[in-house]
């Protein structure tokens, strides 16, 4: 159902940052806010069947989407896709962190795709909503590859944070303003 977001209803443009943990609702809120939005929408999908499980959250991900929603999946380079419509779901970041470590390595520079999708974010002139999960409330993982995929995402979600117009943390399928 539509979500109104108070003083951006209207809007030409609004950028909204939807963060929590896994299973807290975030998802489903980022949903609602596009829907309230417009009328026309692109979910922007960067996970990846690459298992049963994972298409298993994919089917009932898309099963919650009416036919208003175009589905592009762009596991690595969303950031041409931010355009492709009045709003645009992005879902998610945390993902997208995984996959650009997957395909450029454990090892590469991720700064400059993190630039690039901030400075999209920053400039686009549609609705866009983006979805990643807080991976910096727990503990400190065990091994050199999970601490730096914590750190990327972590340091993505600060960066858009800074840029987005609203900020929303959600709790329990709470969601809590953080900015806005």
């Amino acid at each position: 159902s539509p979500c109104p977001i108070g003083p951006w209803t209207g809007a030409s443009s609004v950028r909204i940052l939807v963060t929590g943990g896994a299973r807290s609702g975030k998802s489903r809120r980022a949903q609602a806010l596009a829907e309230g939005l417009a009328s026309e929408r692109v979910y922007l999908a960067t996970g990846q069947a690459l298992d049963e499980e994972m298409a298993d959250r994919i089917r009932r991900h898309r099963a919650e989407r009416d036919a208003s929603w175009r589905t592009v999946e762009a596991p690595v380079d969303v950031v041409p896709h931010l355009g492709d419509g009045p709003v645009v779901l992005l879902d998610c970041l945390t993902l997208w962190v995984s996959n650009l470590l997957h395909v450029h390595g454990p090892e590469a520079d991720l700064a400059p795709h993190r630039r690039a999708l901030v400075q999209a974010v920053e400039e686009a002139r549609n609705h866009v909503v983006l979805v990643t999960n807080e991976v910096g409330l727990g503990l400190v993982p065990m091994n050199a590859l999970a601490r730096r995929f914590r750190d990327e995402a972590g340091w993505l979600a600060q960066d858009l944070a800074a840029v987005c117009d609203r900020v929303e943390l959600c709790v329990a399928g709470i969601p809590l303003t953080v900015k806005g």
